[in-house]
């Protein structure tokens, strides 16, 4: 993928400097919250990386996920990471490109992606700690409730912060994105 477009006007260093900034603000947030269990704006970035910058916000999110076993090593986690983080960023990037703009819906699939995350990193981590063997459908709910805590918080969090700061925050990297020429 070439990060130029003479048409729209973006540079190579223009698209990896977007990209650099969106990566490393991901990284910044997240580091920040981090001593805060399940408190997160991962999410909403992702999100609004995805919708307002689209392609560039997507690459950035694989950007994130790549820097994340260098700081916190590797475990199985980061498979949950490689799906889910960049699927958030492609999907606002498909609601930007069909202009969806409604506070209501826009967060119910952020919220929907979130429990998501939660089912998803319950189905990986079942099987890589308890096994994939004939207990694994059995196992599967009672991994699933013991993080339940977490991931109510975790979509408690998104489920205020989402349609609270979408809206605002997207209207402010839409100027952003205006001023860049993209």
């Amino acid at each position: 993928m070439s990060f130029i477009n003479k048409e729209k006007g973006l540079t190579t260093a223009k698209g990896i400097a977007l990209v650099g900034i969106m990566a490393a603000t991901l990284e910044c947030a997240k580091l920040v919250l981090s001593f805060l269990p399940n408190i997160e704006v991962v999410t909403l970035l992702c999100a609004l990386y995805g919708y307002v910058f689209g392609i560039y916000g997507v690459i950035a999110v694989a950007v994130f996920v790549c820097i994340e076993p260098l700081i916190w090593g590797v475990g199985s986690w980061i498979i949950s990471y490689f799906i889910h983080w960049p699927l958030v960023a492609l999907i606002f990037m498909l609601l930007g490109m069909a202009g969806m703009k409604k506070r209501i819906p826009l967060t119910a699939i952020a919220v929907g992606l979130t429990f998501g995350f939660g089912l998803l990193s319950s189905v990986i981590d079942c099987g890589f700690y308890l096994g994939f063997n004939e207990n694994y459908f059995k196992n599967l709910p009672i991994y699933y409730a013991r993080g339940a805590i977490f991931y109510a918080v975790h979509i408690f969090t998104n489920l205020v912060v989402f349609p609270t700061l979408f809206p605002f925050l997207s209207k402010k990297l839409d100027r952003i994105k205006q001023i860049l020429h993209l």
